[in-house]
Protein backbone atom coordinates (compact mmCIF):
# COMPACT_ATOMS: atom_id res chain seq x y z
CA UNK A 1 0.00 0.00 0.00
CA UNK A 2 1.19 3.81 -0.81
CA UNK A 3 1.94 6.01 1.21
CA UNK A 4 0.06 9.16 1.72
CA UNK A 5 1.52 12.61 2.10
CA UNK A 6 0.20 15.77 3.00
CA UNK A 7 0.99 18.11 0.66
CA UNK A 8 2.43 21.10 1.22
CA UNK A 9 1.42 24.97 0.08
CA UNK A 10 5.18 24.71 -1.79
CA UNK A 11 3.91 21.53 -3.28
CA UNK A 12 0.75 22.72 -4.64
CA UNK A 13 2.77 25.62 -6.46
CA UNK A 14 3.39 24.83 -10.38
CA UNK A 15 7.19 24.84 -11.37
CA UNK A 16 7.94 27.71 -14.19
CA UNK A 17 7.21 24.76 -16.96
CA UNK A 18 3.78 24.11 -15.55
CA UNK A 19 3.07 27.80 -14.62
CA UNK A 20 3.62 28.68 -18.34
CA UNK A 21 1.38 25.93 -19.63
CA UNK A 22 -1.07 26.97 -17.38
CA UNK A 23 -0.97 30.74 -18.46
CA UNK A 24 -1.16 29.80 -21.65
CA UNK A 25 -4.51 27.78 -21.15
CA UNK A 26 -6.10 30.44 -19.24
CA UNK A 27 -5.32 32.69 -21.74
CA UNK A 28 -6.82 30.64 -24.28
CA UNK A 29 -9.84 29.98 -22.42
CA UNK A 30 -10.13 33.87 -21.98
CA UNK A 31 -10.36 34.26 -25.31
CA UNK A 32 -13.19 31.48 -25.56
CA UNK A 33 -15.22 32.80 -22.65
CA UNK A 34 -15.01 36.55 -24.51
CA UNK A 35 -16.10 34.84 -27.83
CA UNK A 36 -19.43 33.18 -26.09
CA UNK A 37 -20.48 35.71 -24.05
CA UNK A 38 -19.47 39.19 -25.15
CA UNK A 39 -21.77 41.10 -27.62
CA UNK A 40 -21.12 40.33 -31.56
CA UNK A 41 -20.65 43.42 -32.98
CA UNK A 42 -23.25 43.79 -35.64
CA UNK A 43 -23.03 42.66 -39.28
CA UNK A 44 -22.74 46.02 -41.46
CA UNK A 45 -25.08 45.40 -44.16
CA UNK A 46 -24.17 46.76 -47.32
CA UNK A 47 -25.81 47.30 -51.00
CA UNK A 48 -24.20 46.10 -53.73
CA UNK A 49 -26.54 47.63 -56.59
CA UNK A 50 -29.31 50.11 -56.99
CA UNK A 51 -32.14 49.84 -59.95
CA UNK A 52 -34.90 51.64 -60.94
CA UNK A 53 -37.54 50.87 -63.75
CA UNK A 54 -39.67 53.56 -64.17
CA UNK A 55 -43.13 52.61 -66.51
CA UNK A 56 -46.18 54.10 -66.61
CA UNK A 57 -48.02 51.25 -64.70
CA UNK A 58 -45.69 51.59 -61.69
CA UNK A 59 -41.91 52.30 -60.77
CA UNK A 60 -40.14 49.76 -58.74
CA UNK A 61 -36.86 51.04 -57.00
CA UNK A 62 -34.60 47.77 -55.85
CA UNK A 63 -32.11 47.74 -53.40
CA UNK A 64 -29.82 44.49 -53.72
CA UNK A 65 -27.61 43.75 -50.61
CA UNK A 66 -25.83 41.03 -49.12
CA UNK A 67 -28.89 40.63 -46.26
CA UNK A 68 -32.10 41.12 -45.34
CA UNK A 69 -33.01 44.56 -45.03
CA UNK A 70 -35.67 46.12 -42.55
CA UNK A 71 -37.81 49.07 -43.71
CA UNK A 72 -40.79 51.40 -42.85
CA UNK A 73 -42.52 54.26 -44.95
CA UNK A 74 -45.02 56.76 -44.57
CA UNK A 75 -46.03 58.48 -46.85
CA UNK A 76 -46.57 62.46 -46.46
CA UNK A 77 -48.62 65.29 -48.47
CA UNK A 78 -47.92 68.83 -50.12
CA UNK A 79 -45.77 67.76 -51.78
CA UNK A 80 -45.95 64.55 -52.02
CA UNK A 81 -43.31 62.31 -50.74
CA UNK A 82 -42.36 59.13 -49.47
CA UNK A 83 -40.40 58.47 -46.90
CA UNK A 84 -38.21 55.22 -46.08
CA UNK A 85 -36.06 54.74 -43.38
CA UNK A 86 -33.37 51.53 -43.26
CA UNK A 87 -32.24 49.99 -40.59
CA UNK A 88 -29.06 48.20 -40.09
CA UNK A 89 -27.24 50.15 -43.15
CA UNK A 90 -24.51 52.86 -43.30
CA UNK A 91 -24.96 55.06 -46.57
CA UNK A 92 -22.18 54.35 -48.68
CA UNK A 93 -20.79 55.28 -52.45
CA UNK A 94 -23.54 52.91 -54.23
CA UNK A 95 -27.03 53.73 -52.75
CA UNK A 96 -25.58 57.59 -53.33
CA UNK A 97 -25.70 56.55 -56.75
CA UNK A 98 -29.51 55.88 -56.64
CA UNK A 99 -29.73 59.38 -56.56
CA UNK A 100 -28.31 60.01 -60.55
CA UNK A 101 -30.84 56.90 -61.72
CA UNK A 102 -33.74 58.71 -61.57
CA UNK A 103 -34.98 59.75 -64.69
CA UNK A 104 -36.46 62.78 -65.46
CA UNK A 105 -39.28 60.95 -67.69
CA UNK A 106 -40.21 58.81 -64.63
CA UNK A 107 -44.01 59.36 -64.33
CA UNK A 108 -44.25 58.99 -60.49
CA UNK A 109 -40.33 60.24 -58.66
CA UNK A 110 -39.03 63.70 -58.61
CA UNK A 111 -35.86 63.26 -57.65
CA UNK A 112 -34.78 61.51 -54.57
CA UNK A 113 -32.92 62.22 -51.47
CA UNK A 114 -30.64 59.73 -49.44
CA UNK A 115 -28.95 60.48 -46.23
CA UNK A 116 -27.48 59.12 -42.94
CA UNK A 117 -30.97 59.67 -40.58
CA UNK A 118 -28.95 58.51 -37.62
CA UNK A 119 -26.54 55.69 -36.76
CA UNK A 120 -27.24 52.84 -38.73
CA UNK A 121 -30.15 54.13 -40.09
CA UNK A 122 -30.64 55.22 -43.52
CA UNK A 123 -33.64 57.79 -45.11
CA UNK A 124 -34.54 57.55 -48.09
CA UNK A 125 -37.10 60.98 -49.45
CA UNK A 126 -38.63 60.27 -52.80
CA UNK A 127 -39.82 63.42 -54.18
CA UNK A 128 -43.16 62.69 -55.82
CA UNK A 129 -44.97 63.69 -59.18
CA UNK A 130 -48.51 61.95 -58.12
CA UNK A 131 -50.26 60.56 -55.65
CA UNK A 132 -48.94 57.12 -55.12
CA UNK A 133 -49.45 53.78 -53.45
CA UNK A 134 -46.57 52.02 -52.52
CA UNK A 135 -46.03 48.08 -52.18
CA UNK A 136 -42.82 47.86 -49.66
CA UNK A 137 -41.34 44.27 -49.65
CA UNK A 138 -38.38 41.93 -49.54
CA UNK A 139 -37.21 39.20 -52.06
CA UNK A 140 -34.79 36.29 -50.76
CA UNK A 141 -32.04 35.49 -53.18
CA UNK A 142 -33.01 33.60 -56.52
CA UNK A 143 -30.86 33.22 -59.17
CA UNK A 144 -28.14 36.06 -59.75
CA UNK A 145 -29.90 37.53 -57.16
CA UNK A 146 -29.03 38.33 -53.16
CA UNK A 147 -31.67 39.69 -51.05
CA UNK A 148 -33.67 42.32 -52.51
CA UNK A 149 -35.32 45.37 -50.94
CA UNK A 150 -38.26 46.21 -53.11
CA UNK A 151 -40.36 50.18 -53.60
CA UNK A 152 -43.05 49.38 -56.34
CA UNK A 153 -44.73 52.68 -56.81
CA UNK A 154 -48.35 52.48 -58.28
CA UNK A 155 -51.04 55.25 -58.87
CA UNK A 156 -53.20 55.76 -56.36
CA UNK A 157 -56.01 55.21 -58.88
CA UNK A 158 -55.17 52.14 -60.93
CA UNK A 159 -54.75 52.70 -64.83
CA UNK A 160 -57.36 51.17 -67.25
CA UNK A 161 -55.89 49.41 -69.86
CA UNK A 162 -58.49 50.71 -71.82
CA UNK A 163 -57.63 54.10 -70.91
CA UNK A 164 -54.33 53.76 -71.31
CA UNK A 165 -54.53 52.55 -74.92
CA UNK A 166 -57.10 55.36 -75.70
CA UNK A 167 -54.58 58.21 -74.05
CA UNK A 168 -51.55 56.84 -76.33
CA UNK A 169 -54.10 57.05 -79.12
CA UNK A 170 -53.95 53.12 -79.62
CA UNK A 171 -57.87 53.09 -79.31
CA UNK A 172 -60.97 55.00 -80.14
CA UNK A 173 -63.53 55.88 -77.60
CA UNK A 174 -66.31 55.06 -80.04
CA UNK A 175 -64.69 51.67 -79.68
CA UNK A 176 -64.38 50.83 -76.46
CA UNK A 177 -66.96 49.30 -73.98
CA UNK A 178 -68.66 51.73 -71.87
CA UNK A 179 -67.51 49.80 -69.07
CA UNK A 180 -64.14 47.46 -69.36
CA UNK A 181 -63.96 44.12 -67.61
CA UNK A 182 -60.63 43.38 -65.47
CA UNK A 183 -59.89 40.87 -62.79
CA UNK A 184 -60.95 42.13 -59.35
CA UNK A 185 -59.54 40.59 -56.61
CA UNK A 186 -61.93 41.03 -54.49
CA UNK A 187 -64.62 38.76 -55.96
CA UNK A 188 -65.57 35.76 -55.05
CA UNK A 189 -65.20 32.45 -57.33
CA UNK A 190 -68.85 32.42 -58.13
CA UNK A 191 -68.74 35.96 -59.50
CA UNK A 192 -65.01 35.22 -61.17
CA UNK A 193 -66.96 32.07 -62.83
CA UNK A 194 -70.03 34.77 -63.96
CA UNK A 195 -67.29 37.42 -65.57
CA UNK A 196 -66.26 34.87 -67.48
CA UNK A 197 -69.61 33.49 -68.88
CA UNK A 198 -70.38 36.90 -69.61
CA UNK A 199 -67.68 37.59 -71.58
CA UNK A 200 -67.92 34.42 -73.59
CA UNK A 201 -71.54 35.26 -74.12
CA UNK A 202 -70.78 38.46 -75.27
CA UNK A 203 -68.93 37.28 -78.29
CA UNK A 204 -72.01 35.26 -79.73
CA UNK A 205 -74.45 38.82 -80.23
CA UNK A 206 -74.52 40.34 -83.78
CA UNK A 207 -72.85 43.74 -84.57
CA UNK A 208 -72.72 45.33 -88.07
CA UNK A 209 -69.16 45.31 -88.66
CA UNK A 210 -67.56 43.13 -91.57
CA UNK A 211 -64.02 43.10 -92.81
CA UNK A 212 -63.22 41.26 -96.02
CA UNK A 213 -59.09 41.10 -95.05
CA UNK A 214 -59.05 38.43 -92.61
CA UNK A 215 -62.75 36.61 -92.54
CA UNK A 216 -64.95 35.43 -95.93
CA UNK A 217 -67.32 38.09 -97.37
CA UNK A 218 -70.59 37.20 -95.69
CA UNK A 219 -68.84 36.96 -92.25
CA UNK A 220 -70.14 39.32 -89.23
CA UNK A 221 -67.47 40.27 -87.58
CA UNK A 222 -66.20 43.55 -85.49
CA UNK A 223 -62.89 45.03 -84.51
CA UNK A 224 -60.43 42.35 -83.64
CA UNK A 225 -58.28 42.83 -80.57
CA UNK A 226 -54.54 40.85 -80.33
CA UNK A 227 -52.63 40.78 -76.47
CA UNK A 228 -49.28 40.75 -77.19
CA UNK A 229 -46.76 39.65 -74.65
CA UNK A 230 -43.09 39.75 -74.65
CA UNK A 231 -41.93 37.61 -71.78
CA UNK A 232 -39.83 38.70 -68.64
CA UNK A 233 -38.57 42.25 -68.35
CA UNK A 234 -37.24 44.60 -65.24
CA UNK A 235 -35.79 42.44 -63.05
CA UNK A 236 -36.51 39.70 -64.60
CA UNK A 237 -34.08 39.54 -68.23
CA UNK A 238 -34.69 36.07 -69.12
CA UNK A 239 -32.52 34.05 -71.31
CA UNK A 240 -28.98 34.82 -72.05
CA UNK A 241 -26.78 34.50 -74.82
CA UNK A 242 -23.01 33.77 -75.21
CA UNK A 243 -22.96 37.15 -76.81
CA UNK A 244 -24.98 39.12 -73.93
CA UNK A 245 -27.91 39.06 -75.85
CA UNK A 246 -31.16 39.18 -73.42
CA UNK A 247 -34.08 37.68 -74.09
CA UNK A 248 -36.34 40.21 -72.76
CA UNK A 249 -34.82 43.02 -75.28
CA UNK A 250 -35.22 40.45 -78.18
CA UNK A 251 -38.81 39.53 -77.48
CA UNK A 252 -39.45 42.99 -76.77
CA UNK A 253 -38.35 44.31 -80.21
CA UNK A 254 -40.02 41.41 -81.56
CA UNK A 255 -43.45 41.84 -80.64
CA UNK A 256 -42.72 45.60 -81.50
CA UNK A 257 -42.45 45.04 -84.93
CA UNK A 258 -45.11 41.99 -84.79
CA UNK A 259 -47.51 45.28 -82.96
CA UNK A 260 -46.84 47.60 -86.28
CA UNK A 261 -47.75 44.90 -88.86
CA UNK A 262 -51.21 43.69 -87.15
CA UNK A 263 -52.05 46.96 -87.10
CA UNK A 264 -51.86 47.56 -91.08
CA UNK A 265 -54.51 45.25 -91.08
CA UNK A 266 -57.93 46.96 -91.12
CA UNK A 267 -60.22 46.52 -88.09
CA UNK A 268 -57.30 45.22 -85.99
CA UNK A 269 -55.64 46.56 -82.87
CA UNK A 270 -53.15 45.11 -80.38
CA UNK A 271 -52.05 45.94 -76.78
CA UNK A 272 -48.82 45.23 -75.31
CA UNK A 273 -49.02 43.59 -72.25
CA UNK A 274 -46.13 46.03 -71.66
CA UNK A 275 -43.98 48.22 -73.99
CA UNK A 276 -40.83 48.97 -71.83
CA UNK A 277 -37.86 47.13 -69.73
CA UNK A 278 -40.10 46.86 -66.45
CA UNK A 279 -41.31 43.57 -64.90
CA UNK A 280 -45.16 42.32 -65.10
CA UNK A 281 -45.92 39.63 -63.01
CA UNK A 282 -47.75 36.71 -65.19
CA UNK A 283 -51.07 37.11 -63.63
CA UNK A 284 -50.96 40.33 -64.08
CA UNK A 285 -50.48 39.98 -67.76
CA UNK A 286 -53.61 37.61 -67.99
CA UNK A 287 -55.54 40.25 -66.52
CA UNK A 288 -54.26 43.29 -68.80
CA UNK A 289 -55.57 40.57 -71.79
CA UNK A 290 -58.92 40.12 -70.08
CA UNK A 291 -59.08 43.68 -69.65
CA UNK A 292 -59.22 45.03 -73.10
CA UNK A 293 -61.44 41.92 -74.15
CA UNK A 294 -58.63 40.59 -76.20
CA UNK A 295 -59.55 37.88 -79.01
CA UNK A 296 -56.21 36.49 -79.18
CA UNK A 297 -53.09 36.41 -76.56
CA UNK A 298 -49.66 35.83 -77.92
CA UNK A 299 -46.91 35.43 -75.40
CA UNK A 300 -43.32 35.45 -77.37
CA UNK A 301 -39.64 34.24 -75.60
CA UNK A 302 -36.78 33.09 -76.66
CA UNK A 303 -35.66 30.00 -75.22
CA UNK A 304 -32.43 28.86 -73.66
CA UNK A 305 -30.89 25.14 -72.59
CA UNK A 306 -27.83 23.76 -70.87
CA UNK A 307 -26.44 22.85 -74.10
CA UNK A 308 -25.55 25.42 -77.29
CA UNK A 309 -26.63 22.94 -79.63
CA UNK A 310 -30.17 23.08 -79.03
CA UNK A 311 -32.24 25.16 -81.76
CA UNK A 312 -35.41 25.57 -83.80
CA UNK A 313 -38.71 27.33 -82.88
CA UNK A 314 -41.63 26.12 -81.03
CA UNK A 315 -45.11 27.01 -80.10
CA UNK A 316 -47.09 25.63 -76.47
CA UNK A 317 -50.50 25.74 -75.73
CA UNK A 318 -52.21 25.30 -72.28
CA UNK A 319 -52.42 21.81 -71.30
CA UNK A 320 -54.90 20.67 -69.12
CA UNK A 321 -53.96 17.22 -68.30
CA UNK A 322 -50.14 17.35 -67.87
CA UNK A 323 -47.27 18.37 -70.28
CA UNK A 324 -46.55 16.58 -73.64
CA UNK A 325 -43.29 15.94 -72.89
CA UNK A 326 -40.16 16.51 -70.21
CA UNK A 327 -38.79 19.10 -71.89
CA UNK A 328 -42.52 21.21 -72.50
CA UNK A 329 -42.91 20.30 -68.23
CA UNK A 330 -39.51 21.83 -67.97
CA UNK A 331 -39.45 25.07 -69.55
CA UNK A 332 -43.29 25.70 -68.14
CA UNK A 333 -41.37 25.66 -65.13
CA UNK A 334 -39.06 27.64 -65.88
CA UNK A 335 -41.08 30.08 -67.67
CA UNK A 336 -43.86 30.33 -64.65
CA UNK A 337 -40.43 31.48 -62.05
CA UNK A 338 -40.41 34.27 -64.07
CA UNK A 339 -42.19 35.87 -60.77
CA UNK A 340 -39.75 34.64 -58.47
CA UNK A 341 -37.24 36.24 -60.41
CA UNK A 342 -38.61 39.47 -61.33
CA UNK A 343 -40.14 39.69 -58.02
CA UNK A 344 -43.88 39.74 -56.46
CA UNK A 345 -45.27 40.95 -53.70
CA UNK A 346 -46.86 37.72 -51.93
CA UNK A 347 -49.09 39.61 -49.56
CA UNK A 348 -50.91 41.44 -52.88
CA UNK A 349 -51.14 38.62 -54.48
CA UNK A 350 -54.73 36.64 -54.69
CA UNK A 351 -53.16 32.94 -54.90
CA UNK A 352 -57.03 31.85 -54.71
CA UNK A 353 -57.86 33.70 -57.85
CA UNK A 354 -54.86 32.39 -59.71
CA UNK A 355 -56.11 28.90 -58.73
CA UNK A 356 -59.31 29.97 -60.18
CA UNK A 357 -58.46 31.60 -63.24
CA UNK A 358 -57.02 27.54 -63.81
CA UNK A 359 -59.92 25.60 -62.99
CA UNK A 360 -61.94 28.07 -65.78
CA UNK A 361 -59.60 27.00 -68.53
CA UNK A 362 -62.30 25.67 -71.22
CA UNK A 363 -61.66 23.07 -73.43
CA UNK A 364 -62.43 25.25 -75.76
CA UNK A 365 -60.14 27.75 -75.13
CA UNK A 366 -57.21 25.53 -75.54
CA UNK A 367 -58.74 23.97 -78.49
CA UNK A 368 -58.92 27.43 -79.91
CA UNK A 369 -55.36 27.90 -78.75
CA UNK A 370 -54.11 24.84 -80.80
CA UNK A 371 -55.84 25.71 -83.83
CA UNK A 372 -54.10 29.09 -83.98
CA UNK A 373 -51.04 27.23 -82.72
CA UNK A 374 -50.92 25.09 -85.46
CA UNK A 375 -51.25 27.89 -88.66
CA UNK A 376 -48.43 30.13 -86.61
CA UNK A 377 -45.99 26.79 -85.87
CA UNK A 378 -46.70 26.04 -89.82
CA UNK A 379 -45.59 29.87 -90.80
CA UNK A 380 -42.28 30.20 -88.64
CA UNK A 381 -41.39 26.83 -90.12
CA UNK A 382 -40.70 28.48 -93.68
CA UNK A 383 -38.47 31.08 -91.72
CA UNK A 384 -36.82 28.68 -89.12
CA UNK A 385 -35.92 25.49 -88.53
CA UNK A 386 -38.67 23.71 -85.93
CA UNK A 387 -37.47 22.40 -82.32
CA UNK A 388 -41.09 20.07 -82.64
CA UNK A 389 -42.76 20.06 -85.25
CA UNK A 390 -45.81 19.79 -83.73
CA UNK A 391 -48.05 22.27 -81.12
CA UNK A 392 -46.64 21.25 -77.67
CA UNK A 393 -48.70 21.43 -74.35
CA UNK A 394 -47.64 22.38 -70.55
CA UNK A 395 -49.01 23.91 -67.41
CA UNK A 396 -47.94 27.51 -68.61
CA UNK A 397 -49.32 30.29 -65.79
CA UNK A 398 -49.35 33.14 -68.86
CA UNK A 399 -51.77 31.04 -71.07
CA UNK A 400 -54.26 30.83 -68.36
CA UNK A 401 -56.96 33.15 -69.26
CA UNK A 402 -60.38 31.29 -69.53
CA UNK A 403 -62.02 32.99 -72.36
CA UNK A 404 -59.12 33.70 -74.35
CA UNK A 405 -57.27 31.58 -77.03
CA UNK A 406 -53.53 31.67 -76.13
CA UNK A 407 -49.97 30.67 -77.19
CA UNK A 408 -46.49 30.85 -76.24
CA UNK A 409 -43.69 30.94 -79.12
CA UNK A 410 -40.44 30.13 -78.10
CA UNK A 411 -39.11 32.40 -81.09
CA UNK A 412 -35.47 29.88 -81.14
CA UNK A 413 -32.71 29.27 -78.78
CA UNK A 414 -31.07 32.52 -77.64
CA UNK A 415 -28.65 29.82 -76.29
CA UNK A 416 -27.25 28.78 -79.88
CA UNK A 417 -24.85 31.36 -81.12
CA UNK A 418 -26.35 31.13 -84.36
CA UNK A 419 -29.82 31.26 -83.47
CA UNK A 420 -29.18 34.49 -80.83
CA UNK A 421 -27.26 36.05 -84.16
CA UNK A 422 -30.40 35.76 -85.51
CA UNK A 423 -32.63 36.87 -83.28
CA UNK A 424 -30.79 40.40 -82.63
CA UNK A 425 -30.64 40.71 -86.75
CA UNK A 426 -33.38 43.09 -87.57
CA UNK A 427 -34.35 40.82 -90.78
CA UNK A 428 -34.88 38.12 -89.02
CA UNK A 429 -36.78 39.78 -86.29
CA UNK A 430 -39.02 41.17 -89.33
CA UNK A 431 -39.32 37.76 -91.33
CA UNK A 432 -40.35 36.04 -87.69
CA UNK A 433 -43.28 38.95 -87.22
CA UNK A 434 -44.27 38.61 -90.79
CA UNK A 435 -44.95 34.36 -90.59
CA UNK A 436 -46.70 35.20 -87.09
CA UNK A 437 -49.24 37.95 -89.44
CA UNK A 438 -49.85 35.12 -91.45
CA UNK A 439 -50.43 32.84 -89.25
CA UNK A 440 -53.04 34.99 -87.22
CA UNK A 441 -54.96 35.95 -90.77
CA UNK A 442 -55.14 32.34 -91.42
CA UNK A 443 -56.71 31.60 -87.80
CA UNK A 444 -59.06 34.20 -88.48
CA UNK A 445 -60.04 33.31 -91.97
CA UNK A 446 -61.20 30.11 -90.97
CA UNK A 447 -62.51 31.34 -87.19
CA UNK A 448 -63.95 34.89 -87.71
CA UNK A 449 -64.64 36.10 -83.99
CA UNK A 450 -68.23 36.46 -82.68
CA UNK A 451 -69.58 39.54 -82.61
CA UNK A 452 -70.15 40.96 -79.35
CA UNK A 453 -71.99 43.96 -77.86
CA UNK A 454 -70.42 46.68 -76.02
CA UNK A 455 -70.76 45.57 -72.44
CA UNK A 456 -73.03 48.03 -70.25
Amino acid sequence: MSKLTKATPEALMPTPAEGKRRRTFLKAGGTLLLSVFAPLSAHAMQILAVRVWPAADYTRVTLENDAELKATHFLVKDPNRLVVEIEGLTLNATLKELVAKIQTNDPYIKQVRVGQNRPNVVRLVFDLKAEINPQVFTLKPVGAYQHRLVFDLYPASPIDPITALIEKGEWHKDDAPVTAPSVDHTKTDKAIIADAKEQKDTKETKDSKETKEIAPANAQIRMITIALDPGHGGEDPGALGRAGSREKDVVLAIAKRLKAKLEQIPNMRVMLTRDGDYFVPLQTRVSKARGVQADLFVSIHADAFIEPTARGSSVFVLSEKGATSTAARWLAKKENDADLIGGINIKSQDRHLAGVLLDLSTTAQINDSMKLGKVVLKEIANVNRLHKASVEQAGFAVLKAPDIPSILIESAFISNPEEEARLTDDGYQDELAEAIVKGIKKYFAKNPPMSRSKLA
